[in-house]
This record gives structure tokens, sequence and C-alpha cells, in this order.
């Protein structure tokens, strides 16, 4: 098969088949097919894009590109669920433990930061003694045992996409919605799960800040994830503010243990049995959602999903004892108020302005080599719909270096927007829309 022929076969507009797409895929992993041909490649797909068919084909042969987990690996239906990333996303945190708590299985991979939005496996590191690092042997004896494990990528996952992005990254083709899809999508396939969520964000802090834009990926993640044989839904979730109050790994720590205590923010609260729903569905541990929502957030206010948190910090070799003192959480040395230079109602809270200065002050990365600081942050004491007074303080900067304490702290100042009249001003919906399966 001649790889200058699947070039011009794309380029001009034509479907590939799956044939073609493996022998692709399998000269990209083997270094046969130079890498300015797969560049080539990568560009005449985000041109031209591709059928439903082709993407669910490429996402396939992508995540057979390496070691997957098979539901007999993981001793039956196992459930998961993905984030496209926004700021003070501490969704996994709590849903995992509170999926748990409703009697299903959940062996979740996850990744790391990377620019303004958080990464779930920094955020459990922060927590004294705990190994995201698991064995392959591990991680599976950990779900089939006590259902539930939460680990990060293995290197012999799903190699073509770590392969496809750093080329990506460098060709102008990285917001290619077929790639995008086939992307996310073949490391849910490869990671084994049965019924799959997924929290598509849209707003300022969002990866695709536009409605239209999120409802695309939505849809397409949907349609791919069904193509291949799992249930499937999607939310469409605010991200115009932050999620919840804390930025910042051990920040977003503590806040999901006070939200797993029933004591969190409301809508971080809201959105984790929202998305929890659709899986408990897909279980068969709840007939409709009101049933869903309802069961989960009995968990949330008898401690059996704290529990859970408990369980998974102990058998994954971390100090459970955070769960009654977050003292033990690394802590900044500073904290420094941004105030309200007026009186008057937040109309306006920008999620990227206070995801970049989160990054400013050291609690994410620029590139993937980049070191983090996991005690700082931001703390959002006001958010959209709130009313102040002057110099009353609108968010808290967890400190720990001065170099950089200036820049994000007019960062955060200029994240807010305030109406001096002091209207009624109603925060944003927290879930804009809901995509199925069927439609």
């Amino acid at each position: 098969m001649n790889t200058v022929d699947l070039i011009a076969k794309k380029r001009d507009g034509e479907a590939l088949s799956r044939a073609e797409i493996e022998h692709w895929i399998a000269g990209t992993i083997d270094r046969t097919i130079p890498e300015y041909q797969t560049s080539a490649l990568l560009m005449a797909i985000r041109l031209c894009g591709m059928t439903d068919e082709e993407t669910a084909a490429l996402t396939d042969v992508m995540a057979r590109s390496g070691s997957m987990f098979t539901p007999d690996d993981l001793g039956g239906f196992t459930v998961d669920k993905h984030s496209t990333g926004g700021v003070g996303d501490t969704t996994t945190l709590v849903l995992i433990p509170l999926l748990a708590a409703a009697g299903l299985t959940i062996g979740k991979l996850s990744g790391r930061a990377l620019g303004h939005t958080g990464g779930t496996i920094d955020k459990l590191e922060s927590i004294p003694g705990f190994r995201t690092d698991l064995s392959r042997q591990r991680f599976l004896e950990l779900v089939r045992r006590t259902h539930l494990a939460l680990a990060d990528h293995t290197e012999d996952m799903v190699p073509a996409d770590r392969i496809l992005y750093e080329l990506r990254d460098v060709t102008a083709t990285v917001d290619s919605l077929p790639l995008i899809v086939a992307s996310i999508m073949s490391k849910k396939i490869a990671g084994g799960a049965q019924g799959i969520v997924i929290d598509v964000k849209t707003g300022a802090g969002a990866i695709l800040p536009g409605l239209e834009d999120s409802r695309r990926l939505a849809t397409s993640l949907v349609a791919i994830g069904s193509k291949l044989g799992r249930k499937m839904a999607a939310l469409i979730t605010d991200m115009s503010q932050p999620l919840g109050r804390m930025v910042g790994n051990a920040l977003e720590v503590r806040e999901a243990i006070d939200t797993l205590r029933g004591k969190g923010p409301e809508d971080l609260s809201r959105l984790c049995c929202e998305l929890g729903a659709e899986l408990l569905i897909f279980a068969g541990g709840a007939a409709t959602r009101v049933e869903a929502i309802d069961r989960l957030e009995q968990h949330l206010r008898d401690g059996s999903a704290l529990a859970k948190l408990g369980e998974l910090i102990a058998n994954q070799d971390g100090n459970a004892a955070v769960l009654d003192d977050p003292s033990l959480l690394p802590r900044a040395a500073r904290r420094v108020e941004a105030r309200a230079p007026h009186a008057g109602a937040v109309r306006s809270l920008d999620a990227l302005a206070i995801g970049r200065a989160a990054n400013l002050l050291g609690a994410g990365r620029r590139t993937k080599e980049d070191s983090i600081d996991p005690a700082v942050g931001v703390e959002l004491v006001c958010k959209v719909g709130d009313r102040v007074n002057r110099d009353d303080p609108l968010a808290i900067l967890h400190v720990n270096s001065a170099s950089p304490l200036d820049a994000a702290h007019r960062m955060v100042e200029s994240a807010y927007a305030i109406d001096p009249e002091g209207g009624d001003v109603v925060p944003p919906a927290l879930v804009l829309e809901r995509i199925t399966g069927d439609g």
C-alpha cells in the first residue's frame, strides 16, 4: 500500500478504508512511514475532515495500537468519565468514589495538567504517599477486588495517540474534530469501560469556548463511542466561570473532601450527580435520572462516598488521614487577597484568567516537563451573582513564590466584572445540553 496514494485520496476528500488506516497507524508506530508523510495526512484530514465511519475506524485502530483492558480483565461492566478540561474541574475526585459507593466498578486512567486546565493525576499526587504509577497487574487487581482504582496512563497504551498528538502540536492540526475525537475515545476504548459519560466544557475556560463547537464535539464523541459498542452520553456544561471555588491541586483535593462530606459547592455537587446519573442508568442501578440523582445525593449525605475515597487513597499507598485532617495536604506559605474595587454584584468571572493566574503561581504547566507546586492556587470567595462591598475579598491567592505574585494578582482582579448598579445577576446555567446515543 502506497502512503502517497492515501495522502492524495484524503487530500481529494475521499474516505479512507479501515485497511488504509491500519496501514497508516502501523507505519507511524514502527516509523516505516516518515513523519513528513504522517504530517501531510494529518493536514489533509484537518482540511477535508472524516466521515463517522472513518473516525470510528481510526479510533478503534489507535486503541488497538498498544495494550488494552477488556471487560474480562476488569471483572465485568465498568464505567468511565472524561472531561474536555476546565478550571477548578474537580469532578473526577468526587464522582469516582461517589459511583463506587453506588455499587459501580470504575477503573479509571487519567492524565496530568497541561496549559490552564488541571490534571487529575497531579491533584491526587498532592495527597501524601498516593501512588498513581500502578503496574497493569496491580491496577487490575484493585479494580477486580475493590471495584475502584485510578492511575496514570501506562506507556504501552495507545502509543499511536502520543505520536500523532506530538505531530499535531507542531503542524497546526490540533483543532481537527475527527482527530480530537479519535484521541479522546481511543484512550477510553483501550481502558475497557462499557459505559462512558463525557463532560464537554464550553465558555471562556474551555478548550472549545464556543457552544456550537462544543456541541459538534459532544455529538461526535457520542456517535463514535456508540458505533464502537459503548453506552454513551455527553453533557455540555458551563466553563465561563470556574467550577467550585478552588483552583489548584491540594486546594481541589480539600474541596473534593468537603463535597464528599455533603458540604461542598452546590455547582460541583450537582454536576457530579448529573454526570453520575448517566452512568448509574447505564449500569442498571437506576431506571430514571431523577432516581439516579436522588440516590447519588444520598451517598454524598450519608458519608459512604467519602469512605470510598478513603479506601481509594489507602489502597494506593496514600495517607487517608487527610480526610479528617486536611492540614496534612501541602499548604502555601502566604495567602494574599484580591479585593473588590467598588460595591455591586459580580456580573462575570473569567475562568481562563483564573486558570492562567493559578498557573503563574505554579499550579500548572506550560510544557510536559515543567514541575508543579501542589500547594498554590486561587480560592474564589465570590462568584457570579454574589454581592460585594468595596474592599471585600473577591479571591485569595495561595502563594509560595513572590516573583509571579503581582502579575497573578492583577489577573485575578481583572477576571471579575462587578456591576456597580447592584442589580440581580443570574449565574450561568450549569448544564446547557445533554446528548445521548439514541439522539
